[in-house]
């Protein structure tokens, strides 16, 4: 059973990158390349919680009539070109500081200036639609500080136990709450939480919260040449990618 789901993962994995690879050679503008630069900059294509509070304000205030689904799509696009027009602002449909400024979207500013909200509160409510791109920075930070070394899959794979950890009543529900979650991450009590994370990092956070879980609802992962807890040792072992245990 498990040299047949070991075979099965090898094969998708392969495919996945490929095609992970292919979607983010097509952002020419390489909007990762400056993580903390482009943690609270929305254009068209984007999804999640602050999509979905620029939608929220925008209808509130007349300027957009569309569904609030957090999809930055054309009419999104159009809204924000609109309210931009009727504030001074550039034109250009996208949300940068200003936009956000103007929208009183002060989290989503800070974002941008810092990298990370002084609120901590982002502005969703820690449902997987209402993630930011603050909670995406924070899981591409945890990522990298956990599992830099490993292949993309592996990567990813850390992201969704984490993802999957928000989900769980056995956790708490928000990024940062689970991140943060005391002795949870070794790379939080080493330091390694504050390192600032590559493209391949963020990538692998955003395909987690798009909802590829390679380790099929892990809710924990361990090295076992370093691992000195025998309690995580006593549970279920689904899978193995690179040097991590993933287990239930």
């Amino acid at each position: 059973m498990k040299k047949a789901l070991s075979i099965a993962l090898a094969t998708l994995s392969a495919a996945a990158v490929c095609a992970g690879a292919a979607t983010f050679a097509t952002k020419s503008d390489n909007y990762f390349a400056q993580p903390a630069a482009y943690a609270a900059v929305l254009r068209q294509g984007a999804r999640g919680g602050e999509v979905e509070e620029v939608q929220r304000r925008l209808k509130n205030w007349g300027y957009y009539d569309g569904s609030v689904d957090g999809v930055y799509g054309p009419a999104t696009a159009k809204a924000v070109k609109y309210f931009q027009q009727k504030n001074g602002l550039t034109p250009d449909g996208i949300c940068g500081k200003a936009t956000y400024a103007a929208l009183g979207m002060n989290d989503s500013v800070r974002v941008l200036e810092n990298g990370s909200s002084d609120s901590g509160s982002g502005t969703g409510s820690g449902e997987n639609s209402d993630y930011t791109s603050s909670d995406l920075y924070l899981l591409a930070r945890c990522i990298y500080g956990e599992a830099r070394g490993e292949s993309y899959v592996g990567q990813v794979a850390v992201g969704a136990v984490v993802l999957n950890r928000v989900k769980s009543s056995e956790f708490p529900n928000t990024i940062s709450g689970v991140i943060y979650q005391k002795n949870a991450f070794t790379a939080v009590n080493d330091g390694q939480i504050n390192l600032t994370p590559d493209q391949t990092a963020i990538n692998a956070a955003q395909d987690a919260m798009n909802g590829w879980d390679p380790t099929y609802g892990c809710l924990y992962y361990y090295n076992p040449a370093t691992a000195t807890s025998s309690w995580i040792f006593s549970r279920e072992t689904v899978m193995t990618i690179g040097r991590h245990v993933f287990a239930i």
